[in-house]
């Protein structure tokens, strides 16, 4: 039995997030391939995850030894940690991701807990595990010029990479806010591509 943790990143209503119609299609094809695995829902903004509390910022450096699960930020990395897959689903705001998702990649990148450092360099320590990124963009960055520009799914891939999670898969749902675009198609389009890979996840 696998523990999967579905993150969400979306400001918008339910029901408005096109992200979420792809990612929620994927999550219930994945429960219907594995129905006895748990899936946890973190939607970070009903978490209400907000930017790290001024004078904690050391607990992330080294936690106190026996810090515990119940801790109000480290729950969060010890959370990541005792999952064995990642489903996460965001917008690509301003070529990279919701502030509030990037609040939440400080609260579980703690050393001692998902990386430690060596004598060689940092190692991560959620090897073994893996991971789908599931993001929803205005324009098409698929290709170049635009795909250089594009720095949110590298960075949710570089750090991953960085905690120990190189098996890595991204869907992307691209021009959504381009006019004379199908939406409805592209939406549907990344909904099947999603439903293929959950089969395997």
């Amino acid at each position: 039995m696998s523990k999967v943790l579905y993150i969400k990143a979306n400001a918008k209503e339910k029901g408005q997030s096109r992200t979420f119609k792809i990612s929620d299609s994927f999550i219930d094809e994945y429960k219907k391939q594995n129905p006895n695995d748990v899936v946890l829902t973190l939607d970070l903004y009903k978490e209400g995850i907000d930017f790290l509390p001024i004078g904690q910022l050391a607990e992330l450096h080294a936690p106190e030894p026996g810090t515990g699960k119940n801790h109000p930020i480290l729950k969060y990395a010890f959370q990541f940690l005792e999952a064995d897959k990642y489903v996460i689903a965001e917008p690509l705001w301003n070529l990279s991701i919701p502030a509030i998702l990037k609040a939440y990649i400080d609260y579980i990148t703690v050393t001692g807990i998902t990386f430690r450092y060596t004598a060689t360099g940092p190692v991560g320590l959620c090897t073994g595990k893996k991971a789908v990124n599931i993001v929803g963009r205005g324009g098409d960055y698929s290709t170049e010029p635009a795909a250089s520009f594009e720095m949110g799914d590298r960075y949710l891939k570089t750090i991953f990479g960085f905690l120990g999670i190189t098996d890595y898969i991204t869907i992307a749902a691209e021009g959504l806010d381009v006019l004379g675009n199908d939406i409805d198609s592209i939406v549907g389009q990344a909904i099947s591509k999603a439903k293929e890979i959950a089969k395997n996840f």
